[in-house]
């Protein structure tokens, strides 16, 4: 288990060395989105290019990181990203989001561009829902907490096929949702609420490739292409069956598809 600390808060990271042969391999790292924590990419590793430095996080508010007081705001979430990149030597790395993941990544990237090599932008947006849509949430959840409204956040974060067949696996994804701290999830809520990165997007030249679930609930396909539209240098592409979260539910495809976009910048081999 290990930490850094980010301005004024702990945050926990996991750091996957690559072993030998690996030298000119890029470092990826991931963001993970709203109610996960660094574990919703862990079925996606294993369909990675080998040598590959993964450095993952669980951002604030979130798995084992700190929860200070919110509301949160995207910015302060890449300043997170900062500290941990700095903390860890990683001089320019590609950035792999979900969700409000992939917010914090093309922030980060607008702010420091020569640091990113590509983005890997997963379900995500340069924006998501209105502000009227967020508040709403927000008083749901002081009212009723994260509980009242799990059965439609698991609806969004995968298909019906997934849920019907895959019970087991849909209550631990259930559980990690409800052990979410109340306060992180909302002051994240309020994040995403105040997000508004349209600008920012189209001064992104790096590689970058927009992933999304073609079930997804919460960031639909149409929203994702319409993000690739606005970034400089992007290519889109639907991932069948899947919702919100495809690294769980198809992440030999998305391994995949990953690993041809990075072998096609000839950041691997």
């Amino acid at each position: 288990m290990r930490a850094t600390l980010a301005p004024g808060h702990a945050l926990h990271f996991r750091d996957d060395e690559p072993g030998d042969g690996a030298e000119g391999a890029p470092t990826l790292v991931f963001t993970n989105s709203l109610g996960t924590d660094f574990r919703v990419w862990d079925p996606l590793l294993g369909h990675l290019p080998a040598g590959c430095r993964l450095l993952r996080h669980d951002q604030r508010g979130h798995g084992l990181s700190d929860c200070p007081p919110g509301p949160y705001r995207i910015e302060a979430l890449a300043d997170d990203l900062a500290a941990l990149l700095d903390e860890q030597a990683v001089e320019r790395a590609v950035l792999v989001g979900l969700s409000v993941g992939g917010m914090v990544a093309q922030a980060y990237a607008a702010r420091d561009p020569g640091r990113v090599a590509a983005l890997v932008l997963c379900d995500t947006a340069h924006r998501i829902g209105s502000a009227e849509m967020w508040q709403q949430r927000i008083d749901a959840l002081g009212a009723g907490g994260i509980e009242a409204l799990a059965p439609a956040i698991l609806e969004r974060w995968f298909s019906a096929h997934f849920r019907e067949q895959r019970p087991a696996e849909l209550a631990v994804w259930r559980n990690m949702l409800l052990r979410t701290p109340l306060e992180g999830y909302v002051a994240t809520c309020a994040a995403i609420r105040d997000a508004d990165l349209t600008e920012a997007a189209g001064s992104l030249s790096m590689p970058a490739l927009c992933l999304v679930g073609s079930e997804d609930g919460a960031t639909p396909p149409a929203l994702v292409r319409e993000l690739a539209g606005l970034l400089p240098n992007a290519r889109f592409a639907e991932i069948p069956d899947a919702g919100h979260l495809p690294s769980v539910e198809a992440p030999t495809l998305m391994g995949r598809l990953i690993t041809d976009f990075l072998k096609e910048q000839k950041l691997v081999r």
